[in-house]
């Protein structure tokens, strides 16, 4: 059972699962949607498999399968999971299932034209090849095997973009622009893939040929075996942090993410922003830290400055914004300068928060932007201004709506606030001033919350919101596991970040940093022992 290859089953099931529904007769729409959510059901009853079995106190990286593959590029078919990566992976599994279910009937819908003929398997097929490519792409531990399928998932992204949604221009115009932005980072980052190859095959490298192995290269650099001139080391971090910034997205080049969540379904919306856009910020933890050490701390004041511009701009957009779906698209740019902002301020407590916020974002922004979705359905519009009084007539979508939209704004006592304390206690240490100007989104999160819940919402019901109907089993289904999951992970985050600390402690120990030493100020109130008292704050 140690020897079963449970990685490659965890990706590979999807993909199975994905040519069965393609084979299914075109009638059967009704069989093709159980095949597709009980592959998902087998996925996430696989990853609970591997939780259960999984050592947070072990190797840091488990289950590994390694195998060669192109022997003259020395690249191996090599796939592990640390606690970052594993708590990623549940995220994927745990939210697939619910879009395959909040998408039920979405291929089944007329489009901009009136077209019904859109292709149900196809729609489903698509989420599955997706998950299997971002299952891959969070346990491979080979840099090109990593590449490969982080394009490839641009493929089935761009044609769930594409080809179902609203308005068929529009759509389209949404889908090339995706993948123009995410294939120029991926060229960018295949020059830096081959450039890293050079220098592991070069002179003074410590392996006999050019290697692809993520951990022997780290292995190296962190030994110092490895030697990577400085200015080509900073060169190489730009290519790889270029394609993850445009994968999360990063201000400033985050532009292609709000046509693409508006203009695609809901449940395409939120497998892009909650599961896809993920592996950016992933790559950036492991990958531009762990490869080039010393370019990531060169550049991270630089980074840091980039993330707390995100996160106000995408805060102060998001309120003038008169789309509902278009407003919450940029929350989620304010929530991702939030994540990278945790990662690149080289604390524990801040990378630990990031994680941990990739997590409750994703939870978070499915349940805000499915429940939207399903008023939008309702009602057949996106603008805020033609709701009102909706609470009146379907309390229950309101009620989660309400729920969902505080978890957005970090409310105590639901998920998103720990990560997001997190990440400003740890930045704070570091940059005291990008932590202060970063907590102005908190205020501007509650704007933009509230304000659109207000104005949909409450009041006195308006012309045409009457016949607007509550969630349905189905949908209260889907709703349902993603408010449990904010309010336990409010109350009880120590699970997941029991699973994460040692993974971000290791990435840190590998990339020779440290936290900084707590300050105790000076004056004739305080007496000895300031060592004493610093090294205790340290450990609380």
């Amino acid at each position: 059972m140690n020897d079963f290859p449970w990685l490659t089953a965890l990706w590979v099931v999807p993909l199975v699962g994905a040519v069965v529904v393609l084979l299914l007769p075109a009638g059967a729409r009704r069989l093709a949607k159980v095949v597709a959510l009980a592959t998902s059901l087998v996925v996430l009853a696989l990853v609970v498999m591997l939780a259960l079995r999984f050592d947070s106190s072990g190797a840091q990286y488990q289950f590994v399968e390694s195998h060669a593959w192109i022997r003259a590029f020395g690249t191996r078919y090599a796939l592990g999971l640390d606690g970052i990566a594993l708590v990623l992976v549940a995220l994927t599994a745990v939210l697939v299932p619910l879009l395959v279910l909040a998408g039920w009937n979405d291929a089944e819908q007329p489009d901009g034209t009136g077209d019904r003929s859109r292709s149900t398997h196809m729609y489903l097929a698509l989420f599955l090849v997706v998950e299997a490519m971002v299952i891959v792409s969070f346990a491979a531990l080979d840099v090109l095997l990593f590449y490969v399928f982080f394009e490839v998932m641009l493929i089935p992204m761009y044609f769930l973009i594409g080809g179902f949604g609203g308005d068929r221009t529009r759509r389209s115009r949404a889908a090339v622009k995706f993948l123009l932005y995410n294939l120029f980072g991926g060229l960018v980052m295949l020059a830096a893939v081959i450039g890293l190859y050079v220098v592991t095959a070069g002179q003074g490298s410590p392996f006999e040929a050019g290697t692809f192995d993520f951990r022997e290269i780290v292995a190296a650099v962190s030994s110092g075996t490895l030697t990577i001139d400085p200015g080509v080391g900073k060169a190489l971090f730009l290519g790889f942090m270029f394609a993850f910034a445009v994968k999360a997205p990063l201000w400033p080049l985050h532009s292609w993410l709000p046509d693409a969540a508006v203009e695609s379904t809901p449940a395409t919306a939120v497998l892009m922003m909650a599961v896809v856009d993920k592996v950016g910020t992933f790559a950036m933890l492991r990958y531009c830290l762990q490869l080039f050490p010393d370019a990531s701390r060169y550049f991270a004041p630089a980074i840091v400055t980039l993330a707390v511009i995100g996160i106000v701009y995408g805060a102060v957009l998001a309120i003038g914004q008169s789309d509902m779906m278009r407003l919450i698209s940029f929350t989620s740019i304010s929530h991702f300068g939030f994540i990278v902002l945790g990662i690149f301020a080289l604390t524990t407590q801040a990378q630990a928060g990031s994680v941990l916020y990739m997590v409750n974002h994703g939870i978070s922004t499915a349940a805000l932007f499915l429940v939207a979705g399903f008023l939008v359905a309702r009602r057949g519009s996106r603008l805020i201004a033609d709701y009102g009084g909706v609470q009146k007539v379907a309390p229950i979508l309101a009620g989660t709506f309400l729920v969902a939209g505080l978890a957005t704004l970090s409310l105590p006592g639901l998920a998103p606030f720990v990560s997001e304390f997190l990440v400003l206690v740890g930045t704070f240490t570091r940059y005291p001033v990008a932590a202060v100007v970063a907590t102005s989104a908190l205020v501007l999160a509650a704007i933009y919350v509230l304000w659109m819940y207000q104005r949909t919402m409450t009041g006195p019901v308006t012309e045409g919101n009457g016949k607007i109907t509550d969630l349905m089993p189905r949908e209260i289904a889907v709703v349902a596991p993603l408010i449990a999951l904010l309010i336990l992970l409010g109350f009880c985050p120590k699970p997941v970040l029991d699973v994460v600390n040692p993974a971000v402690t290791a990435t840190l120990t590998t990339i020779g940093q440290q936290d900084p030493a707590p300050t105790v100020p000076s004056g004739p109130f305080v007496t000895g022992h300031v060592g004493d008292d610093a090294h205790g704050g340290a450990h609380q």
